[in-house]
């Protein structure tokens, strides 16, 4: 009787170790340009340090497989999965992180909250934003610092025959928003993990979406450089950045970008300002640019 609690046991904690491999723990789950959405009153600070494992965790691994010599002959070989369940495509690890150096998805979930609070959307506006631009349903739009995927889950919905790039530098912030879009049956999303001095913008891009990160970039000509240089013609760039003086959101005033310095950052960069909606958004510049 005790041979066969034993197996069953085994069998439960193979099961779950298969699950939690494919992209980190759900635990750990979840632009400097892609710092996205970092606006406000001063978010929540992010934990730097990893929880060690223990060494009692390794000792009992490790006498579970000497015990166990049916799990490990599960696991010879090479693995074979059903094509009806294919394997979890981490972009992660296509990125080549340390998925151990990552921070655990607790540490990084009082941030996301911060991002994704309900007041927001009162003066955020998405659903407005979104309606401004008119899509057409099948467009590639670059989320670029998309942060918790505040607009990209959104640009998802808005877009049933085309996708979203979420590029962020912060890897945790993707693992939020791959590890959501799987939940969800989300199939139209692409997390992108890119350098804080290259946006990696797609050559098939129909429109670029920089909100509350250009203020973020230290280089800003470089950067927006090299954002213009892979948009095709006709390709658009939305521009949200905080207004300056005293408002009850934003960055500090220091970090503000003036309008006419946004615009001359951008027309220098070969784009043409062919809209603006100052009505749009209490505390924000919503400005609207395209390559001829």
């Amino acid at each position: 009787m005790r041979w066969k609690q034993c197996r069953v046991s085994i069998g439960i904690l193979i099961v779950f170790v298969t699950v939690s491999s494919a992209c980190n723990n759900k635990h750990d789950e979840a632009a400097n340009p892609a710092e996205a959405e970092r606006q406000t009153t001063e978010p929540p600070a992010l934990p730097n340090a990893l929880a060690p494992a223990t060494a009692a965790a390794t000792a009992n691994t490790e006498e579970t497989n000497v015990a166990s010599p049916e799990k490990a002959a599960v696991h010879e070989g090479p693995r074979v999965h059903d094509p009806a369940h294919p394997p979890v495509d981490c972009p992660m690890r296509k990125a080549g992180v340390d998925l151990a150096q990552m921070k655990p998805f607790e540490e990084v979930e009082e941030y996301i909250a911060f991002l994704e609070r309900e007041d927001r959307a009162i003066w955020q506006k998405p659903d407005d934003i979104i309606a401004a631009l008119g899509l057409n349903g099948d467009e590639v739009i670059d989320d670029l610092g998309a942060g918790s995927g505040y607009f990209t889950f959104r640009f998802s919905a808005a877009l049933p025959r085309g996708r979203v790039i979420a590029a962020d530098v912060e890897p945790e912030m993707l693992r939020h928003i791959h590890h959501k879009a799987m939940l969800d049956g989300i199939e139209n999303i692409e997390a992108k993990l890119i350098d804080a001095n290259d946006p990696a913008v797609p050559d098939d891009v129909d429109l670029v979406f920089i909100c509350d990160v250009l203020h973020h970039v230290a280089d800003r000509p470089t950067w927006l450089a090299k954002v213009v240089a892979h948009m095709p013609s006709g390709a658009r760039l939305v521009l949200v950045e905080f207004k300056e003086g005293d408002i009850p959101e934003g960055p500090p005033e220091t970090m503000k970008l003036p309008r006419a310095d946004l615009v001359k950052l951008v027309t220098d960069a070969s784009l043409e300002l062919v809209e603006e909606r100052p009505e749009l958004l209490p505390y924000q510049t919503f400005l609207v640019f395209k390559k001829p």
